[in-house]
């Protein structure tokens, strides 16, 4: 019989210990595999599912980005009527009650002239549609105007 010296120096049976018991230490080796095997996968499954459960952070609110062109015939500053200007004024108005209400976020207008001059403006998700479609200068038909949804990403703090 084979036997291992301890540090005692006590000679003891390796089969004592089981470790000449091949079939046990196979099966053992075999069932730790295949433990190993079935439980990484399962941990996975519920570490996606619970994953998936996990409730999202409140969303941002929505933006849309109202895009405003001037019609080609005012493309020249002489072609404008009173009406056309008068139109522009209740559009005005109408951003100015905008911010104050809090609905509108920003607007503005290019510095260039004719054909290549347009308008901006972000809005809630709320207020943008009925904005749009209720805009005076569009309405006139001095303007044409197009929705976006749009997500501001950066912004600057104010100084």
């Amino acid at each position: 019989m084979l036997s291992i010296e301890l540090a005692t120096g006590r000679d003891r049976p390796l089969a004592d210990k089981g470790l000449l018991d091949p079939p046990n230490n196979v099966t053992a080796l075999k069932m730790k595999n295949f433990y190993l095997r079935f439980s990484i996968p399962l941990v996975c499954i519920v570490v996606q599912s619970l994953a998936a459960q996990t409730p999202e952070p409140l969303a941002k609110p929505k933006q849309f980005i109202y895009v405003l062109h001037l019609v080609p015939r005012l493309h020249d500053d002489k072609a404008w009527t009173e009406q056309d200007k008068a139109a522009v004024d209740r559009h005005l108005n109408r951003f100015k009650d905008a911010i104050e209400s809090g609905q509108l976020i920003l607007a503005g207008r290019t510095r260039e002239s004719g054909d290549k001059t347009f308008g901006i403006a972000i809005f809630d998700e709320t207020a943008a549609r009925q904005f749009m479609d209720a805009d005076p200068a569009v309405v006139a038909g001095v303007m044409t105007a197009e929705l976006h949804p749009f997500s501001v990403v950066l912004q600057r703090k104010n100084p």
